[in-house]
């Protein structure tokens, strides 16, 4: 079964189309009117592996807050919709990654109910074009959208490290937790 999906989001406030393939080669094209999210969002393509296409537009002459909480949302739905039943994945995943100053570690469960749980400190109120508050806010988004549980940690002393690493733990802990290693739904209770 092929692990991709397209989709959409339209509201008052934003305007997104995405397309996600667990099972890619970790090509990208990403316009989400935002920057530094752009760049975290590529970086989670490339090390994931999955393919990532979005195109957003928002209302973030307001700020970055809307835009930022869809993509959430809409990458979450995608996963969700694209991971199918869950048969055969290893489920659970964890990763620790280390970008010069800064220490990241993120674990996930794909088990059907959402929990997020961050440790981040940012030390500015943007970092480039992104609202500091709002990397929280996107993961809290994904984690609804997709009920998994996602506990994660970002130190050091340089934000964008600590932002960027968190996202490549993201991606690396996804990587290996989405891997088809048997033909069982991992679970005593037979779904997830």
């Amino acid at each position: 079964m092929e692990r991709k999906v397209k989709n959409s989001r339209k509201t008052s406030e934003t305007n997104i189309e995405l397309e996600l393939n667990i099972d890619g080669e970790g090509n990208y094209n990403i316009d989400t009117g935002i920057n530094f999210l752009n760049h975290m969002l590529e970086s989670f393509s490339k090390h994931s592996f999955m393919d990532l296409n979005i195109k957003a537009s928002g209302d973030i002459e307001v700020d970055d807050h809307h835009t930022v909480e869809d993509i959430g949302i809409l990458f979450g739905e995608s996963f969700l919709e694209a991971i199918g039943d869950k048969k055969g994945i290893k489920r659970m995943s964890d990763a620790t990654i280390p970008m010069d100053d800064s220490l990241a570690t993120v674990a996930i469960d794909i088990s059907g109910r959402s929990y997020c749980n961050l440790d981040l400190s940012f030390k500015n109120e943007k970092i480039g074009d992104l609202t500091s508050d709002n990397i929280m806010h996107f993961f809290e988004s994904f984690t609804n959208a997709s009920k998994i549980n996602l506990y994660g940690k970002a130190t050091g002393s340089n934000d964008h490290h600590k932002a960027e690493a968190l996202f490549k733990a993201f991606a690396k802990t996804m990587l290996d937790a989405c891997k088809i290693e048997h033909d069982k739904i991992p679970s005593t209770k037979g779904v997830l």
